[in-house]
């Protein structure tokens, strides 16, 4: 996967590590840190594994491809998602606050 290269050495350098302490604390060999920072490819247990001790989410971590297709779908399911759940949203709200004015006596 894809990685921000500069995310994880920018992380590293600010606890004032080095590659072989974070490779220590993370439970990853010193050549896989150094993948991840020239190269910017790590595997899934290797993002999971920086992640918990830079202490950053994987969103932090991950360089997003917006030519990618997985990328292309969800960001169509967002333009068709989103909308609807406004609109439910104020239904529900408008809902919820008839309904409240009527116990309260005021309609």
């Amino acid at each position: 996967m894809d990685i921000s290269s500069d995310r994880v050495r920018q992380a590293r350098i600010e606890r004032g590590w080095t590659q072989q302490q974070l490779a220590e604390i993370a439970d990853l060999s010193l050549r896989t840190v150094q993948r991840v920072e020239n190269q910017g490819v790590a595997s899934n247990e290797t993002i999971s594994a920086l992640c918990s001790v830079l202490e950053v989410p994987r969103t932090e971590l991950l360089v997003q491809d917006p030519t990618r297709p997985e990328y292309q779908a969800a960001a169509r399911r967002m333009r068709l998602l989103l909308p609807i759940a406004v609109i439910i949203g104020a239904v529900a709200g408008s809902g919820t606050t008839v309904f409240v004015i009527h116990l309260l006596g005021g309609g």
